[in-house]
């Protein structure tokens, strides 16, 4: 039994966010069956730009489903991404019915989705209403309007992310050439992926350098003490309350005190950057 997160199921009016994200959805599909031709090469150097101009990484996932439904030409794609502890949720949906799809493979422990991410790299169904790999969870999304998949693996020689997934309406919507191109497009999303996640990580990583300063500063002043000795005390606080030497460094510069019996590790510590 795969270890879960509750996915996050919201419109895809709940989640668009106004400005670059609905230009994509405006945007005219482009013919990426030549993937040497200039509207090739020009599509994925704008999806690039794009991507690494996104403010977070969840406006970057949010734009890779976006950019997928254009790419492959489907009805609709969403993302899943696994955490800490292989939880696993839904990052992105360009409709609720994804998100949907995406919760009853949670519900049932099997889809293509979730086993793109487990298994072989990449998992295509013509029809998944009657496909026997996913007895229970394809009649179930067949309801919700949605008859192919196909589900591709992102991830980076370092890391695996989780999948791409793509539906359509009609049954044997995805052939070779879309497998092709879908195959290099989610190279580039995982790249773009692992490239936010980078960036957000380096943030978290000089903002907790900061903090641990400023604890020390606090420190040293109400025990007199020097730098080395005041984040003595921080990491052995760290070890003994078991957390992360930025939360008793934030609860420090918070409270102006050092950590007493109402200090814990956060709930998210677990799925958090270092």
């Amino acid at each position: 039994m795969r270890s879960t997160l509750g996915a996050r199921v919201q419109t895809a009016d709940a989640r668009r966010p106004t400005g670059r994200r609905d230009e994509v959805v405006a945007m005219r599909r482009p013919d990426l069956r030549k993937v040497s031709s200039m509207e090739s090469l020009t599509f994925f150097s704008q999806m690039a730009l794009d991507l690494h101009d996104a403010p977070t990484s969840e406006s970057t996932i949010e734009r890779i489903a976006e950019y997928a439904k254009l790419a492959i030409g489907c009805d609709e794609a969403g993302i899943m991404l696994v955490h800490a502890r292989n939880q696993i949720e839904t990052a992105a949906a360009t409709a609720q019915r994804v998100g949907e799809s995406h919760s009853l493979q949670i519900i049932h422990d099997e889809g293509p989705c979730l086993d793109a991410i487990d298994g072989h790299d990449h998992y295509h169904s013509d029809d998944i209403r009657i496909d026997p790999r996913w007895a229970k969870w394809g009649p179930a999304v067949a309801e919700l309007g949605l008859r192919s998949v196909l589900s591709l693996r992102l991830e980076t020689r370092a890391r695996r992310y989780g999948s791409l997934n793509l539906y359509a309406e009609r049954v044997g919507a995805f052939d070779e050439d879309d497998l092709a191109v879908a195959t290099i497009f989610v190279r580039h999303a995982s790249v773009a992926i692992a490239n936010a996640h980078n960036e957000e990580g380096l943030q978290v990583a000089i903002d907790a350098r900061k903090l641990i300063g400023q604890a020390q500063g606090i420190l040293m002043e109400r025990f007199d003490i020097d730098a080395d000795r005041a984040f003595e005390f921080l990491r052995r606080q760290s070890q003994s309350h078991n957390v992360k030497l930025r939360y008793v460094a934030e609860w420090v510069v918070d409270h102006r005190d050092t950590p007493d019996a109402t200090f814990s590790a956060p709930a998210d510590q677990d799925a958090s950057v270092s």
